[in-house]
């Protein structure tokens, strides 16, 4: 029989850090004869504190793993449900990195200042994507009190702007609560070729996609030999392990000795497999015996809307998909079987979190190859990706199932990630173990919860108080409740202690409140990302909860009055958490000039030979602008050869390097259309200059540009460039003197990283600013101006 968990009496301290130690106890004499010590004390977790394995995967909807009711095996989710409880009515907020703040703060994701992703962050207080100092985060807690931290795996709460080496760095990991860090910052990268930091720093992958390497396994590596070596040297000490691989997110690359595993499994489309992991989710018991399997939303197409060969691709796109996700449940299995391995499991507290937002319907609806050209707003090729379909998830693909598989894997709700009006984009599945206090083992709860409410649960089972004062900075409250109440037997039929529950994610909104729930889909669809809606068209939609689990059936004709309440409510959250204003802008806010930089409202930067690894967030902006590169080299001798300037990889990007004594301009659009110039003479050796003129052609964002080459400022060859990137090239960097990942272009791909082997004195950039920052208001450039003064 299940017992009531014994969680320790709490630590009754609200200010951190505690005041310095006075040494009470010394007693100081003339010599050291007559003289009593008394050492300052390690801060120390309170009696019997647990571990903490914190576990968040990446846009997977409520009906992928196994282990609730989907196709995609998941063991080690089975294995962790069977000795602990499952959750099936806990929510996201429909999006990568509000949830991420959501979850580490306790505060909802607009008062995390993270109510988009921080890549189209913008300059109102709920929407910078500068997590504040008063919002402090768990890990600072727990680190304040005797708990060794740390973090693998996505960041996707490092300010956009804030990533190069320049910093500044108070808001990565390392000043965030964890003694360390080993990941990636931003929404996603390359699975073989990452952009991994260790700390602050920039680090390679140890191996390549051919001997082995793949990201989640690197991060399972690297976390087990970290809590060996911790647990070796400080035992008595509780670790916090928060693992955050970057899948199920885009690009879709398991490793590849698992490719293959669910061969097969997805060729009945997503039509039937909704109805066949809905049975399977009944049975299970993770949806409600009464509960109804949504409809198609009109907007997605049906399966049987395809030819064969259509079919057969998209099934491949899913089977990719379920590759890669059953080996991040692995991989998670190794991290979970290290602890057991080390006696701890016992009072280790898992939390396994199957998604930070339902599936991505970014894919569009054929799916595609670069998840770049579809952010962008591009439609790929269908018949691109059909002359390609063995390559998907290989090495240089940037593989995304379609949209129907999206909205399968969210089975039994409507719509999908981005949708923060419909449980689609917002119900995940959670699995919590704690063998030393879950007894019950194979349970569900059925409470309404939200991710806001992890960091206050705890604070209570760890036995530590809210703290009010962090660091010299007045802490905001926590907004999120404790959902310890529902660990002991009792728990299951307990009334939930979250009454009322707001959402909001590019204005797709929403209100909970006593198992009713108020519903707007705004106009723009999720895999639309371009372009705007009007608010004054939207709907609003009621449903009743308490009876209508999947939020099947509309009855705002029937209790408009009920409508109003929430609708009311809802405006009322919005002003006290700060939701407003809505906007349902997407790539139109990725331009990096909407983000005070080191860079913004320079008319020249100057780089030098060895920097490398900046990200593109944090770099000049280099698209849908005019500017001339200039690059003063020496080539000592004929075989002088290797990257001027470059940036992005083989998704997409611009490269400026000399091959075979030429000089070369590549641009990759998205690996769709590659446009190159070379020059119609040798670069001679000795000292040279080299430039580059870039113009934009066009007022319309990612219209035309050219580009001419100048050697000695000579005019040696031009091109034109039909279309543009809109707003990033790639999740890279810019690099000088080198390609430091994926090659940008396929002339040097046999090269690695094709390093310049003569002498680079500088690399100059000159902008146009009038054309930058054209497409910001006169009131935008005044605002930029005076937050930067």
């Amino acid at each position: 029989m299940a017992r009531k968990p014994r969680f320790p009496r709490r630590v009754d301290r609200h200010v951190y850090p505690a005041p310095e130690y006075r040494f009470s106890k010394a007693k100081i004499g003339l010599t050291y004869r007559d003289s009593k010590p008394d050492f300052p004390r390690q801060p120390s977790a309170p009696e019997r504190a647990p571990n903490v394995l914190l576990v968040l995967l990446d846009d997977v909807g409520y009906g992928w793993s196994s282990a609730f009711g989907g196709q995609v095996a998941m063991p080690t989710a089975e294995r962790l449900a069977r000795s602990g409880l499952k959750y099936c009515q806990f929510h996201t907020t429909a999006l990568c990195s509000p949830t991420r703040a959501a979850l580490l703060t306790g505060r909802n994701h607009h008062s995390a200042a993270s109510g988009v992703i921080g890549e189209i962050g913008t300059g109102y207080p709920g929407y910078t994507g500068i997590i504040p100092k008063s919002c402090g985060t768990i890990a600072e807690v727990l680190q304040q009190n005797g708990y060794g931290t740390a973090w693998w795996g996505k960041n996707h709460n490092v300010p956009d702007n804030q990533t190069s080496a320049a910093g500044p760095f108070d808001n990565w990991p390392t000043q965030r609560g964890f003694d360390y860090f080993y990941g990636f910052i931003g929404g996603e990268t390359d699975q073989f070729r990452p952009a991994l930091h260790r700390g602050t720093e920039p680090v390679e992958a140890s191996r390549t996609p051919e001997e082995g390497y793949q990201l989640t396994r690197d991060l399972a590596d690297d976390c087990i030999g970290w809590m060996r070596q911790q647990k070796s040297i400080a035992p008595q000490r509780p670790l916090f392990l928060y693992f955050a691989p970057g899948a199920g997110h885009a690009p879709h690359q398991p490793p590849l000795d698992w490719r293959g595993r669910h061969q097969g499994q997805f060729d009945q489309g997503w039509d039937a497999y909704r109805e066949e992991v809905f049975t399977r989710q009944v049975e299970l018991g993770v949806v409600p015996p009464d509960a109804k399997l949504t409809e198609r939303p009109s907007e997605i197409p049906a399966w049987d809307s395809f030819d064969d060969e259509q079919k057969q691709l998209f099934s491949r796109m899913a089977e990719n998909y379920a590759d890669f996700l059953s080996h991040a449940d692995h991989e998670v299995g190794r991290v979970v079987q290290a602890l057991d391995d080390l006696g701890e499991l016992e009072n280790t507290l898992v939390l396994y979190i199957i998604g930070d937002n339902g599936s991505s319907a970014e894919g569009t609806l054929t799916g595609t190859l670069n998840e770049m050209l579809t952010l962008g707003g591009y439609p790929p090729d269908l018949q691109q990706l059909l002359d390609r379909k063995e390559e998907i998830g290989l090495p240089g693909t940037s593989p995304h199932y379609p949209v129907g598989w999206a909205w399968a894997g969210d089975t039994p709700f409507q719509w999908t990630k981005q949708v923060a009006s419909h449980f689609g984009g917002t119900r995940n599945p959670m699995i919590v173990s704690w063998p030393r206090e879950i007894t019950e083992g194979g349970g569900s709860r059925f409470q309404f919860h939200h991710v806001i409410d992890i960091a206050p649960t705890l604070l209570e089972v760890i036995g530590i108080t809210e703290p009010t004062m962090l660091k010299g900075t007045p802490q905001k409250p926590i907004e999120g409740v404790s959902l310890a109440y529902t660990f002991d037997e009792k728990g299951e039929d307990a009334p939930s202690t979250r009454t009322t529950q707001y959402f909001e994610m590019f204005g797709n909104r929403a209100l909970y409140r006593d198992g009713w729930m108020a519903s707007c889909r705004h106009g723009r669809l999720p895999w639309q990302t371009v372009g705007t809606a009007d608010f004054a068209q939207d709907r609003w939609e009621l449903y009743d909860l308490r009876g209508d689990y999947s939020q099947a059936v509309d009855v705002a004709a029937r209790h408009p009055e009920k409508l109003r309440e929430l609708q009311d409510l809802f405006m009322v959250e919005a002003a006290k958490y700060g939701v407003l204003p809505l906007d349902d802008r997407f790539i139109e806010r990725a331009d990096v000039s909407l983000r005070p930089s080191w860079f913004y409202g320079r008319k020249r930067v100057t780089f030098y030979s060895g920097m490398t690894y900046l990200p593109e967030g944090s770099a000049p902006k280099t698209n849908n602008i005019s500017y001339t590169l200039t690059v003063g080299a020496e080539l000592p001798s004929e075989g002088t050869e290797g990257v001027l300037v470059c940036v992005g990889g083989d998704m997409g990007g611009w490269s400026l390097y000399v091959k075979d004594r030429r000089l070369v301009y590549h641009y990759n659009f998205f690996d769709m259309e590659r446009h190159e110039t070379v020059s119609d003479i040798e670069v001679p050796t000795g000292r040279v200059e080299l430039k580059l003129a870039f113009t934009n052609e066009s007022d319309t964002l990612g219209g035309p540009a050219s580009a001419r080459i100048f050697i000695n400022g000579q005019d040696v060859g031009q091109v034109a460039i039909p279309r543009q990137c809109r707003g990033r090239f790639s999740t890279e960097c810019m690099d000088v003197g080198m390609d430091s990942r994926s090659p940008v272009s396929r002339g040097y791909l046999d090269r690695g990283t094709f390093p310049f082997t003569g002498r680079i004195e500088y690399a100059t950039f000159d902008f146009d600013l009038e054309v930058a920052n054209r497409e910001l208001t006169p009131e935008e450039r005044l605002e930029q101006h005076v937050r930067l003064d």
